[in-house]
């Protein structure tokens, strides 16, 4: 079963329905008791970056994800949720992330020119790293779907997994081990979305 982490900022319903649609159990839920005993954690996330962490330091939530996640648990954080797996963002002030993939989050306006911001729409994929188990029924090239001001920039190059081309080349999928990270919205980017979704579902059975 998957729990989806619920702190009170993210596209929940979306998220869920599209689980359902693959045939995964999963549960939208803020109850600590629920979340341990997931096998696995999807951390979803729209809107500012303090706000959402401050949401989820005031719960006790970002102790608890990094705490699973520190002992194996497969985590996934999707949009903002990917960036809070980051160091620090500087969106609007500077701001702690939960420090599970290295590097730290910076305005878009930084490294694109020429194209609107936010970053709004279809855009393919350039993968990086092959084998990663995120892409295990997807392939290079394959469109995805971003919604997005500010971009994740790793400090460590076997942590960037893909990127899409936005002028310049945008983070689009981090991982560290058994943690995950998308920028775009698996939910809302099709088939392609959904396999990615399948193949977090499988990682370890």
């Amino acid at each position: 079963m998957i729990a989806i982490i619920d702190y009170g900022v993210g596209n929940l319903f979306s998220l869920s329905c599209s689980l359902r649609k693959i045939g995964v159990e999963s549960v939208v839920t803020g109850d600590e008791q629920v979340i341990r005993s997931a096998d696995k954690l999807i951390l979803p996330g729209v809107g500012a970056f303090g706000d959402a962490a401050e949401k989820l330091r005031s719960s006790g939530l970002d102790k608890l994800v990094k705490t699973e996640a520190d002992n194996g648990k497969p985590l996934l954080g999707i949009c903002l949720g990917m960036q809070l797996l980051f160091d620090k963002s500087f969106e609007y002030g500077e701001h702690d992330g939960l420090g599970l993939i290295g590097g730290e989050v910076r305005p878009l306006s930084q490294f694109v020119r020429g194209v609107k911001i936010p970053h709004m729409g279809w855009n393919s994929l350039d993968i990086k790293i092959k084998d990663n188990a995120l892409l295990k029924y997807i392939s290079d090239g394959d469109y995805v779907y971003f919604v997005h001001s500010y971009c994740g920039v790793c400090s460590k190059p076997d942590e960037l997994v893909a990127t899409a081309n936005y002028s310049t080349d945008v983070t689009a999928i981090v991982s560290r081990g058994n943690v995950y990270g998308t920028q775009f919205h698996p939910e809302k980017s099709g088939q392609t979305g959904l396999e990615i979704l399948k193949a977090f579902a499988e990682i370890g059975e």
